[in-house]
């Protein structure tokens, strides 16, 4: 994202969200809870996957979870015991992933759900919807080094989107094997492959204290963002909440297998245990 892009960002944020942004960029957010308490309540932790929704969920916490939205931090630190903070990042359970946490720091924080002094919510959507937008996202950012927050940033209309896998696809099923020569620019670790994206969500599903999926949120953002309040035992009033739907499409991927028929083709030729893992986490691959 260029400096332009991050100014108007900011501008366009709320109050909460231009404050805990200058900490971050101030690098105060430790100096500060050395002189203000960090609560005792459970520690939270806001995870997913990229592609996956975490965002939205942030912003649902900074507008709407009252007083506790004070904690929030978009980065992950590991506590000895309870505290209030919320701690929002991707991370991985199993395998190493371009910018996404280390498996060591998941298993850190896994201890702590275990200890029952943290909770991890774990926010997913259909793999093949994050695997679509993962791959605009990260070739964007590749080629032009700018962080866009979704497919409708580059692509205005769906024939575009359509039209662009047609005619790089080579270049999406590399990305979708999690070929290394894809992040070659780089010079880092590569991303998830699509079948170790599926697998590391069934990892979070067996192990999360709330799961949560990002197109229940579509159907009902109110209900969704209540399962949030009680599993971190936060004291809110919701009759008055009006709580906005994700601004994305659910289920893109069934359009794009229609019109890009090596799109079908590569849904079609997933291997069997892919094929069972987005099953067991709740999804179909459409007829």
């Amino acid at each position: 994202m260029t400096v332009a892009q991050r100014l108007v960002r900011l501008a366009r944020s709320s109050p909460r969200q231009k404050w805990c942004a200058v900490c971050a960029r101030l690098g105060q957010t430790d100096w500060y809870w050395k002189i203000h308490s960090p609560g005792n309540d459970r520690t939270t932790y806001i995870i997913g996957l990229f592609g996956s929704g975490r965002w939205y969920i942030n912003e649902l916490m900074w507008n709407n979870i009252g007083e506790r939205a004070r904690y929030i931090r978009d980065k992950i630190r590991i506590h000895s015991g309870p505290t209030s903070m919320i701690y929002s990042n991707h991370a991985t359970i199993k395998y190493i992933s371009c910018l996404q946490a280390l498996p060591a720091v998941t298993s850190r924080i896994l201890e702590a759900v275990e200890s029952r002094f943290a909770d991890l919510i774990f926010i997913y959507r259909h793999p093949l919807d994050s695997l679509l937008t993962n791959w605009v996202w990260w070739r964007t950012y590749i080629r032009t080094n700018v962080m866009i927050p979704g497919i409708s940033e580059v692509y205005k209309g769906a024939d575009e989107l359509y039209a662009a896998l047609e005619q790089n696809f080579s270049e999406f099923k590399a990305f979708a094997e999690g070929n290394a020569d894809s992040f070659a620019a780089l010079r880092g670790q590569r991303f998830l492959s699509f079948q170790e994206f599926v697998e590391e969500t069934e990892l979070y599903l067996q192990r999360a204290t709330l799961t949560l999926r990002l197109e229940d949120f579509m159907a009902d953002p109110l209900r969704e963002f209540s399962k949030i309040v009680a599993a971190m035992s936060v004291d809110l009033d919701l009759s008055h909440l009006h709580v906005d739907p994700p601004n994305t499409k659910p289920y893109r991927y069934l359009a794009v297998k229609e019109k890009v028929p090596r799109f079908r083709d590569f849904i079609n030729g997933l291997d069997a245990e892919t094929k069972r893992r987005i099953e067991t986490i709740g999804y179909n691959l459409g007829s």
